[in-house]
């Protein structure tokens, strides 16, 4: 009974990536050419679109987590980091040494994967995804 509820929480926030995957997509080719103009004319839109940007990308980070969390494998742990950091590096207009220690993190976070996690163990994580 429990990993039914656990794979129904799996399910229901992977929809919720999807969804708010769409929505961000359907704002950004949606509303392109009022965005355009908009950018000419607004004082100040840039930062309008930082905001945006930091909400979608916190929201995407906590679903991550909460995946982690039901899920609770060393490859799912290494994907809520990657997720952090590079919404880190989106978000936050840091400095260039910060960033290039952001980008090396995560390379180093996916060789951890590549070469400190078993392919065993990788495939199963993929067929029990896949089994939603």
């Amino acid at each position: 009974m429990n990993k039914k509820i656990g794979k129904a929480f799996y399910f229901v926030v992977h929809i919720l990536e999807y969804l708010i995957a769409l929505i961000t997509l359907a704002v950004l080719v949606f509303m392109l050419g009022y965005e355009i103009y908009k950018m000419f004319v607004t004082e100040g839109y840039f930062n309008q679109v930082d905001t945006y940007l930091h909400n979608i990308l916190t929201i995407v980070v906590g679903l991550e987590f909460v995946r982690m969390l039901i899920n609770l494998t060393p490859a799912n742990t290494l994907e809520v980091l990657i997720v952090a950091i590079a919404r880190q590096v989106i978000v936050d207009h840091s400095g260039l040494l910060e960033n290039i220690v952001c980008v090396l993190c995560i390379g180093g976070l996916f060789s951890i994967r590549k070469f400190l996690i078993s392919k065993h163990d990788l495939s199963r994580e993929l067929s029990e995804g896949d089994e939603e």
